[in-house]
């Protein structure tokens, strides 16, 4: 079957085909090294609108603006602190985003109607040239419908969003897996408000103190203070268990809780790292191994890419196990305690 949405090499013609539809106001979804996203302009109030049509996004939940460079910042923010510079010479070009205050060219239906607004740097190639080509701050959360698995392939993009977006800048699989660290800079103390590419650890060793923000509840008729704070986001269809616990604790937990489900005539996904897989490998159940445990970078370039493909197959349920909040870990965490969406199993009290 033909697609509906073009898919663009990532040449000179397929980036100016690109940037042209993202003037003219119309939808492209382009890689960056966390995940793809859906680009729009974020500074035509039409062009916004479509992006929350085409994910099916809830207005509350607010954008992030990509920019090209650091010049471009006084087009979306009216101020930077001083560790906002600090941050940008660390980990610009790169998956930080920064909440500093709104600029008047910013419609505020990309801010959820706040003062305050998401921007960053991405490091990917093919997006800081769509960006330069463009000349455009551009609108992108994730490339998928929304609040479920985020897209890490042109292909997952299109398995999502063909016929309700222009076209797809294929550039392959991307590198981080998981969304960017946002930060928000506008409160007393720098508060991390969700955990991703760049650690907990490295923003602390840059700027001191670091807060943990608070999840915001959905429906309290506010805007959100960033993307990615909701209770359920990026979620298979399949239902999803997540267990935390000591490594040896939470194996025995799988062990018995597969063997309990599959008593009861039901198919179980298993979502783990290779360890994981090796010494369950026993039971029938539909694995897709992450990499090893200790290699969370592997884990996190993988994860979403190993979760469609295991909720595509539909078993009954999917399990999936912790690694720990150091570094890349606690992104990967964040997401599946979301993915589960409350089926998140705690073994030990921390």
């Amino acid at each position: 079957m033909r697609n509906l949405t073009r898919i663009l090499p990532v040449d000179a013609e397929g980036l100016a085909t690109a940037a042209a539809l993202l003037r003219a106001g119309w939808l492209v979804a382009f890689p960056t090294e966390t995940v793809y996203g859906l680009g729009g302009s974020a500074l035509d109030e039409a062009a916004v609108a479509r992006i929350f049509a085409a994910k099916g996004r809830p207005a509350e939940d607010p954008l992030i603006v990509h920019l090209a460079n650091v010049a471009e910042l006084p087009r979306v923010t009216t101020a930077l602190p001083v560790s906002a510079m600090l941050l940008a010479e660390a980990f610009w070009p790169g998956p930080l985003t920064l909440i500093v205050p709104r600029g008047p060219e910013i419609p505020l239906a990309v801010t959820a109607g706040r003062p305050t607004v998401a921007v960053r740097i991405p490091a990917h190639p093919v997006a800081r040239a769509l960006l330069r080509e463009a000349g455009l701050p551009i609108a992108a959360p994730s490339a998928n419908r929304f609040g479920y698995t985020s897209p890490t392939t042109a292909a997952h993009v299109l398995a999502d969003l063909d016929g309700r977006i222009e076209a797809i800048l294929d550039g392959g699989p991307t590198t981080i897996g998981v969304e960017s660290t946002v930060l928000d800079l506008t409160t007393p103390i720098p508060t991390l408000l969700r955990p991703g590419g760049v650690s907990l650890e490295a923003l602390r060793d840059r700027l001191g103190p670091v807060l943990v923000g608070q999840r915001q509840p959905a429906g309290s008729g506010a805007g959100l203070a960033s993307p990615g704070l909701l209770d359920r986001h990026y979620a298979p269809v399949t239902p999803l268990w997540f267990v935390r616990g000591s490594p040896a604790a939470m194996q025995i937990w799988l062990r018995e809780r597969v063997r309990a489900e599959l008593a009861l005539g039901r198919r179980v996904g298993l979502l783990v790292p290779d360890e994981d897989a090796s010494a369950l490998a026993d039971l029938e159940v539909d694995c897709e191994p992450l990499g090893p445990a200790g290699d969370v970078a592997q884990i996190a370039r993988h994860l979403y890419a190993a979760l469609r493909a295991l909720d595509q197959r539909q078993p009954t349920l999917i399990l999936a196990r912790d690694l720990g909040a150091i570094g890349l870990a606690l992104a990967i965490r964040d997401r599946l305690t979301r993915a589960a969406a409350g089926r998140v199993i705690e073994l030990e009290r921390p």
